[in-house]
């Protein structure tokens, strides 16, 4: 009998150490359950530039954080609040759209599915409520964008210089703005010239226009030009190659995008660290909603300097501009959005 007990008491504690090794491991690991959907902006995965980025920021969770992340390519209009839709009432935990073109739709998903988590890119900034379960994550883009004008207005030797836009939209404004006020702040008597590739979704992914604009704008004497286009970007180093001309890449390193000697410099806008960032906030349990502004201070935006160009550019010039980002940190200089009139 009392063999049989210890058996059965033997046999119960096992099944006890079992069970709350299952449940252990049942709640330990909630990384590996959590679920991320990532929305690209127009363009898609293969822009080189700004989608890219974001799904570096994914892969990199993905690594890191052992979520699991899905991703969609865009679609015009309705098709954006569609893939938001299809996460948001799926088992995606946060959603992420990518791009100010989903500023409305994410607004109005994150106050349908409360319980939800949502982060958009480069989200439009109003007057309007953001809900506590978004983060509007935004970019002093006019901060990196004023040293890489000071950049180049200061290697320019015709006194031109010029910035392809894509869409002309206040986004798109905070890069032209601040590269012109790096740009007159180092050398007043620099001309500027800007141009936009047009007012719908296909300005970010037309490489054509942006050759024939960036070829226009050589042909009017500007020698560097600085691209806020997306894909179009491409076609503006293609002019720059073909004329042997300088040109600025944007959102992140560009050089390789073009023929050694090509891409001046780029005005980085760290999109993968910010998706990485918010992503982590939301596994670890401090995500917080609102707007989260990313500038020079936070590491958001900078500019390259390496060994591809430090030839071209120099350690003078290099000087000068570091000068002005400190400046610029410390709030000795303030960057404006927009354009002076």
């Amino acid at each position: 009998m009392r063999k049989h007990l210890c058996v059965t008491l033997f046999a119960a504690t096992v099944a006890m150490i079992a069970c709350a090794a299952w449940s252990a491991d049942s709640t330990t690991s909630p990384q590996a359950k959590f679920r991320v959907g990532l929305v690209f902006d127009v363009g898609g995965l293969g822009d080189k530039s700004f989608n890219d980025a974001a799904f570096a920021g994914l892969k990199r969770a993905e690594k890191e954080l052992g979520i699991v992340g899905e991703y969609r390519e865009p679609g015009e209009g309705a098709h954006r609040e569609a893939h938001l839709r299809h996460f948001a009432k799926g088992d995606a935990d946060l959603i992420i759209g990518v791009g100010f073109l989903f500023t409305d739709e994410i607004r109005s998903m994150a106050f349908d599915f409360p319980r939800k988590k949502f982060a958009c890119v480069d989200y439009t900034v109003d007057d309007r409520e953001i809900p506590e379960n978004l983060a509007a994550l935004t970019f002093r883009e006019e901060e990196g964008s004023f040293l890489v004008g000071a950049i180049a207005a200061l290697k320019s030797q015709t006194g031109k210089i010029g910035f392809v836009g894509g869409v002309e939209s206040p986004l798109i404004k905070k890069f032209e703005a601040g590269y012109t006020q790096g740009a007159k702040h180092v050398r007043q008597d620099v001309e500027v010239k800007a141009v936009y590739a047009g007012v719908s979704d296909t300005a970010f992914k037309d490489p054509q226009k942006g050759k024939e604009l960036a070829s226009s704008l050589y042909d009017a004497g500007c020698d560097i030009i600085y691209h806020a286009s997306g894909s179009t970007g491409l076609g503006v180093f293609k002019a720059a190659e073909e004329r042997n001309k300088f040109a600025i890449g944007v959102d992140r390193d560009q050089s390789d995008e073009a023929a050694p000697g090509v891409v001046l410099t780029s005005m980085t806008k760290n999109t993968d660290t910010a998706v990485f960032d918010v992503i982590q906030s939301a596994v670890k349990g401090n995500f917080r909603g609102g707007v989260i502004s990313l500038g020079l201070k936070e590491g958001g935006v900078g500019y390259v300097y390496n060994e591809k160009n430090k030839p071209f550019i120099g350690e003078e010039i290099h000087r000068k501009v570091e000068d002005l980002k400190n400046k610029i940190i410390s709030g000795e200089i303030k960057v404006s959005k927009m354009p002076s009139k």
